[in-house]
């Protein structure tokens, strides 16, 4: 007997405005291929991660710039012999990004790019199981933001390093891991970088502060040593209230001192390992919906 094959794997994002008080749109675009409207979505890549390929997709497919929203239930259906499996978010256009997209063709596959009102679209969207995702996404339209909460990741063992363990550094594998999930951050737009003092957690965030070019803000109350159930709270619960104002934001930090940045947050636990990361959508100061991502 054959082996069961994999679902082809990939991911899209319904993309919503809203034009001064007009009505709200969706971001769709027309394959001439299959004569079809549909989300912006495609495959992933070799090793490619979901949230990556949702933003790399839509620019390709619309040359828009989004940041990605609240995650929405996985889309899977037939595809030939095989299945499809199309993980999905909510998504907005960066802020600064013209969202004009009536010129813009991808010859081959796209032929149209439009911004349709939610009204028209539920009625052209082609298939049945994209106007389900669509009532997802209108039922969750609300702005929120997201506060990805990440575990440094992998270092050198606490038995084989003699120094000071502040400055206790990343092996190269754990520099791969952070290299990786700067494009993860990107994916959510993260605009702000508080991490623990420690060098492991400062390596772990580097490469995206240098991408993105967002400053890193140290803090000991992230740190194994410095951290107190108290002040550790009450810094969590401020930067969960500024996200607005200041935008997107990772915490990095340590295994001992996820549990009360959770319990801060009001989320159940996670025994998060090294590199992997919770990205808590917040609204309003709390927290309406929570996404896990593994370590890369």
């Amino acid at each position: 007997m054959a082996a069961p094959t994999r679902d082809v794997q990939a991911a899209g994002a319904v993309v919503l405005r809203r034009v001064d008080d007009g009505p709200r749109e969706v971001l769709l675009v027309h394959r001439p291929k299959y004569d079809d409207w549909s989300f912006p979505k495609g495959k992933l890549e070799r090793g490619e991660h979901p949230t990556v390929a949702a933003v790399r997709e839509i620019q390709e497919e619309t040359g828009l710039r989004v940041r990605l929203g609240r995650p929405l239930g996985a889309q899977r259906y037939r595809v030939g012999r095989g299945w499809k499996r199309v993980h999905y978010w909510t998504a907005r256009v960066r802020d600064g990004v013209d969202d004009d997209v009536s010129g813009y063709r991808r010859p081959g596959e796209i032929d149209q790019v439009a911004w349709v009102p939610i009204a028209e679209a539920t009625r052209i969207l082609t298939y049945p199981h994209d106007r389900a995702t669509m009532r997802e996404a209108l039922a969750t339209r609300k702005r929120t933001y997201p506060l990805v909460i990440l575990r440094h990741a992998e270092s050198r063992a606490r038995a084989t390093w003699h120094g000071d363990d502040e400055a206790r550094p990343l092996l190269a594998e754990g520099k791969r891991q952070a290299k990786r999930l700067a494009a993860v951050l990107d994916a959510y737009g993260v605009e702000r970088i508080v991490t623990s003092t420690s060098t492991r957690c400062r390596q772990t965030v580097e490469p995206y502060a240098a991408a993105a070019d967002v400053t890193i803000e140290p803090t000991v109350l992230l740190s194994e040593e410095g951290s107190s159930s108290e002040r550790t709270a009450a810094l969590m619960l401020g930067l969960a209230h500024d996200l607005p104002g200041r935008g997107p934001l990772v915490v990095c930090s340590h295994r001992p001192v996820l549990p009360g940045i959770f319990a801060a947050l009001g989320i159940r636990k996670m025994a998060l390992e090294k590199g992997e990361m919770a990205v808590a959508h917040i609204r309003k100061g709390k927290v309406v919906a929570i996404e896990r991502h593994l370590s890369l």
